[in-house]
């Protein structure tokens, strides 16, 4: 008898709970579509902030920082200057998090003469091939780290021993061009170099007043062959909390079971202490501007995603409300007759609410699969990738659409409840 019941209000009513279908369609879709994004967006937000800047710096052990930064140069921080070893570098590739680093740079900063006058060189890897002992190959280098830079000529390549880019600011004071040539000389070692302009290029930054060159070039000119002054990590991290902000204090502190948690989840202060532990030489320090902006955008843009999602639920409970509330308005005489035939509130109410929870689950499932749609077209809209599905989504679609569901139907409920067959079976 219930079967038949259902049944046949399902057919009779077909357009208004096709509406209801409808409606929970499109709420589904969007909180789909927003929490796929919001579960994939970590990374896609890192990779993007990847574009402008490294997050890591790696310095020789004892080494002061700043003067290794902003290259300040002096007679007493020559004789005291430390280096790493180049051949080193491929160990930053082979940390637990080894394919969270994106991209690193190595950098030899000398003094050399142009013109009588003195100016920067800077020595580095453009767009280096690398084997790492792991088996992996890589490719990583400065231009990919600078990718913000206004670049003129074609790609500098690292074997092009004998080309030079060229400051933008340097190539205003002497007037130059891509394709002149230019003669440097050390003013320690006295060896000269003649290069040829590959590039011009524009950074806003200190960078327009140097000069960058293969490293091999650099190291030659300073007589500092296979050694590096610091190097640029650029890594995906995940944003700082309070166990992180402890364990870069002091990760001796840490219980064991913080400790694994800590050592197991890419936050920049693990990261670092792994680069430290396979290279015991050197100091790597986070650029916390760097690192809190990305985690703080990350966090915006998950709120962002949430608040869209339980928005969307609200909108759709309210409209579902509305069109269960009409129609069981619409079929109060039903239900009355239903009522004075012995039906308990509790039937007629399980009566209603299968009816719905059958339709609300066909178009939730109809609204699933258009928000995988959805998160496709912000994934290539936005981050130009694909938006990996999550199998956590579908129960939590499930648990959606019986919350709306019920929440929508509970206003409808409370007036079948106090609705008495004698008024309307009288039209009252």
């Amino acid at each position: 008898m219930f079967r038949t019941m259902l049944l046949s209000v399902l057919v009779r009513q077909k357009k208004k709970l096709f509406l209801i279908a409808l409606t929970v369609a499109l709420g589904v879709s969007l909180a789909t579509a927003m929490l796929n994004v919001m579960f994939d967006v970590g990374d896609k937000v890192n990779q993007e902030l990847k574009a402008y800047g490294a997050n890591l710096n790696i310095v020789p052990r004892g080494t002061a920082l700043v003067s290794e930064l902003y290259q300040i140069d002096n007679d007493e921080n020559q004789a005291t200057i430390k280096y790493i070893k180049q051949d080193d570098l491929v160990k930053i590739k082979m940390i637990f998090w080894a394919y969270n680093i994106v991209d690193f740079a190595p950098y030899f900063t000398t003094q050399a003469t142009f013109n009588d006058k003195p100016i920067t060189l800077v020595g580095t890897w453009f767009n280096k091939h690398l084997n790492i002992p792991t088996g992996d190959e890589v490719d990583t280098g400065m231009l990919a780290m600078k990718s913000w830079w206004t670049i003129e000529g074609s790609a500098m390549q690292d074997d092009n021993l004998q080309g030079v880019m060229v400051g933008e600011t340097v190539a205003k004071q002497w007037n130059l061009k891509i394709g002149d040539t230019i003669e440097l000389i050390s003013p320690h070692t006295k060896n000269t170099i003649t290069l040829t302009i590959n590039n011009i290029f524009h950074s806003g930054g200190i960078e327009d007043s140097q000069l960058y060159v293969s490293l091999p070039v650099a190291q030659h000119l300073a007589n500092k062959e296979g050694l590096v002054e610091r190097v640029e990590v650029s890594a995906l991290t995940t944003p700082e909390n309070e166990l992180a902000r402890k364990a870069a204090q002091d990760p001796n502190s840490l219980s064991r079971a913080e400790w694994d948690t800590w050592y197991c989840t890419a936050y920049i202060s693990s990261i670092a202490y792994q680069i430290e532990e396979l290279m015991p030489d050197v100091r790597v320090k986070a650029i916390m501007q760097v690192a809190e902006s990305e985690g703080s955008i990350l966090q915006k843009t998950q709120l962002l995603m949430l608040l869209l999602t339980v928005l969307s639920l609200i909108c759709s409970a309210l409209a579902i409300s509305n069109l269960v509330t009409a129609n069981v308005i619409e079929r109060s005489t039903e239900i009355g007759l239903l009522k004075a035939l012995g039906a308990t509130n509790k039937a007629v109410a399980m009566l209603v609410l299968t009816e719905i929870f059958i339709i609300a689950l066909l178009g939730g499932i109809f609204g699933y699969f258009i928000g995988l749609g959805f998160a496709q077209i912000i994934g290539h809209t936005v981050f130009g990738s694909f938006i990996e599905p999550k199998m956590l989504i579908i129960p939590l679609v499930l648990i959606m659409v019986s919350f709306i569901t019920f929440m929508g139907s509970l206003p409808a409920l409370r007036f079948m409840m106090f609705l008495r067959p004698t008024d309307v079976l009288h039209g009252r």
